[in-house]
């Protein structure tokens, strides 16, 4: 700090003989500070007045330049130092807290680190050349040095406690990706040795080395929360003299990992405890007996990592210090400094993003999501154009409504995901049509009177919502769906929109297929379930319902065992929704038109000339129809069309035609693709 008065020659005593310049200080890349230089008027100034504002800069500046971070992963602790991954890279931090280095700063992962045990070297997992491997670098900072060089994927688990290996888990004789096995390697490089284990995900060795505490499988990677399955993660102890093994967590109905032998002990995470939460636990190996040490209530304790005498792990992406000793927590404040480059702003192509294409009412443009924003594109002439241009939020599932007048879609822009309007024919701010609060939606479908929308939303219920008065109603709820399912999900509107037809899951796994009344607010289901049947839709004159069901089996035997598979079970349905209309498969005949006399026919012909006139007012007026449904025994009134059984999917429907999706055949050569075809009714 340079502190000088206007007057020349009265510089402070805290100040240079002269005035500086920023010459005097070149900035270099590993500058902390910055010099300030602050000019005062040629009063006198009282110096301890002074001192505490010089030090709120300093304080300040500090402060300023440094990135109050959360999100730490993978954490390791020595003696001195803990080394964690953040966005991606390697950070270095004193035991006590303060200020992190970055150790690395490849395009790829760097993950796992872990200290050698006598903390001078760490080895971790980084992708540098396009594959997951062990590296090892100094924990003073150099070179990193690779280790392993196979094509699969490496991933650091511990050291010996002699220091002399490393152990790491890989797939790369496993023969499938669904587990792994454990591994050794020297940090001078050579050969990887396996360990005489069939299946291996984290491990820690005793002291002596003689014997591991592991895990055969490991949720760590998934989502699932308090699994009690045939897949959950039991710890066991292997005596590699004896060649024997222990399952310490085969009576306790709960999920168990991350072990780490420390003296008689092995710490370990488990969700047994009330709050069934990823917690912290130690098995005393003498006495078999288990305590609890940590009590979260709201987040998991996750990848804990043990040193000498303390156990460093993550919670709620912060870092805590447990001490062996006296099982207390605390947590290790981190401050970064860091360009934060993956918060800048860029540009980014969306070419290759596109999704949830929709087509304008007229069919000269789509409308798409891409990376989160909503483009028109061209059919053929013009540019491309962002209607929400708000790269801060994300914007999904646009729909444009069938008078071409608004864009729905579903923005994050209010912290959640809710319902918005945006109006293409005013210039208007957007319009917020919902407020439902924390959650998931998906696909949006406009009634034909552009007044209404359905969708079905993460909890797999099936609403709708009135544009005008933004009033949502629930219509049903599948049973069982997931991700997959809800994102697939189609509903059609009846051509006088007072009837939704959708599909949802039944008990015994099929679909079937229902109708929602507006005008009553009554659903009926119309098919029974017995068979499967999706994608219900009408057809655009309101007589039919089409759909797509699995009702043909044509067995196919292996070549190789016993067994009978059963393929493209595909075909297409139509639904007479009255009694009186006749089937689409009915029987026709052919008639002899019977002419009429000439004045008839001028009579005629100046009516048909009428009518031509009057054609799109015509057409317009059908739309405008009730559809009427004989509801009883509608089921009754399938009958399957002359369309041989494939894979069928995305039914849509045209005056005269029914459009749909053929997908590959089971068994169809790679790079088959889907193709659109159409039944011709006529």
């Amino acid at each position: 700090f340079f502190v000088t008065s206007t007057r020349e020659g009265r510089d402070l005593p805290l100040g240079n003989p002269k005035p500086p310049n920023s010459s005097d200080f070149p900035l270099t890349p590993d500058s902390s500070y910055l010099p300030i230089f602050i000019t005062f008027p040629p009063q006198s100034i009282c110096m301890k007045s002074l001192f505490p504002f010089l030090l709120f800069c300093v304080v300040s500046m500090s402060v300023n330049a440094q990135v109050n971070a959360a999100l730490f992963r993978f954490p390791d602790v020595s003696t001195t130092q803990i080394v964690f991954t953040y966005a991606n890279d390697l950070w270095l931090v004193p035991k006590t807290g303060g200020t992190a280095i970055r150790m690395s700063a490849a395009t790829g992962v760097e993950a796992f680190p872990k200290f050698s045990p006598d903390g001078s070297q760490i080895a971790f997992t980084g992708n540098y050349d396009g594959n997951a491997d062990v590296y090892l670098i100094p924990a003073k900072g150099g070179i990193p040095k690779r280790l392993t060089f196979h094509s699969w994927p490496d991933r650091v688990t511990n050291w010996l406690p002699n220091g002399d290996q490393i152990l790491f888990a890989s797939g790369r004789e496993s023969e499938k990706e669904r587990y792994s096995q454990l591994y050794t390697i020297s940090p001078k490089g050579g050969q990887a040795t396996k360990l005489p284990l069939a299946y291996g995900e984290f491990a820690s060795y005793s002291a002596d080395g003689k014997k591991m505490a592991l895990v055969f499988r490991s949720e760590a990677f998934r989502t699932w929360k308090r699994y009690r399955g045939g897949d959950v993660a039991d710890i066991y102890i292997y005596d590699f003299e004896k060649q024997s093994s222990e399952n310490i967590s085969g009576k306790v109905d709960a999920g168990e990992e991350f072990p780490m032998w420390s003296g008689n002990f092995i710490y370990f995470l488990s969700d047994q405890g009330a709050e069934k939460r990823m917690n912290l636990w130690k098995y005393d190996v003498t006495t078999k007996q288990r305590k609890q040490i940590t009590q979260y209530k709201d987040t998991d304790v996750h990848f804990p990592s043990l040193s000498k005498d303390e156990i460093v792990y993550e919670n709620g992406g912060k870092l805590y210090l447990l001490s062996l000793k006296t099982e207390q927590s605390k947590e290790v404040p981190v401050q970064l400094i860091s360009d934060q480059i993956t918060l800048k702003p860029r540009i980014e192509l969306a070419d290759k993003n596109l999704e949830n294409v929709t087509i304008s009412p007229d069919g000269n443009r789509v409308i798409v999501e891409a990376r989160g924003d909503i483009f028109t594109i061209p059919a053929e002439f013009g540019f491309v154009k962002n209607l929400s241009q708000s790269s801060e939020f994300a914007e999904r599932d646009p729909a444009w409504s069938p008078d071409g007048k608004y864009v729905a879609f579903w923005s994050d822009r209010s912290g959640e995901y809710e319902l918005w309007l945006k109006s293409l024919d005013k210039v208007e701010p957007d319009k917020k049509l919902s407020n439902y609060g924390p959650g998931f939606r998906y696909h949006l479908y406009w009634s034909h009177d552009s007044k209404k929308l359905a969708f079905i939303d993460k909890a797999a219920k099936i609403r709708i919502i009135e544009i005008a008065t933004s009033k949502t109603v629930d219509v049903d709820q599948a049973l069982s769906w997931t991700h997959g399912n809800l994102q697939g999900f189609t509903c059609s509107w009846s051509p006088d929109d007072r009837w939704l037809a959708y599909h949802r899951d039944m008990p015994n796994q099929h679909n079937a297929a229902f109708i929602y009344d507006t005008k009553s607010s009554k659903t009926t289901q119309i098919t029974s379930g017995y068979y499967d049947c999706s994608n219900p839709i009408f057809d655009p004159e309101g007589k039919y319902i089409y759909v797509v069901t699995n009702q043909s089996f044509q067995p196919t035997y292996s070549d190789i065992d016993n067994t009978f598979i059963y393929t493209n079970t595909n075909q297409i349905a139509a639904i007479s929704l009255l009694d009186s209309i006749p089937s689409l498969t009915a029987p026709k005949n052919d008639k002899v038109e019977v002419k009429a006399d000439t004045t008839a026919k001028k009579d005629d012909s100046k009516k048909d000339d009428a009518k031509k006139g009057d054609k799109k007012s015509d057409e317009a007026k059908v739309d405008k129809k009730p559809v009427n449904i004989d509801l009883v025994n509608i089921e009754n009134r399938m009958v399957l069309l002359p369309i041989r059984a494939a894979s069928y999917f995305a039914l849509s429907a045209i005056p005269g035609k029914i459009m749909f999706m053929k997908g590959p055949p089971t068994g169809a050569a790679p790079g088959a693709r889907s193709s659109l075809r159409y039944y011709d009714i006529d």
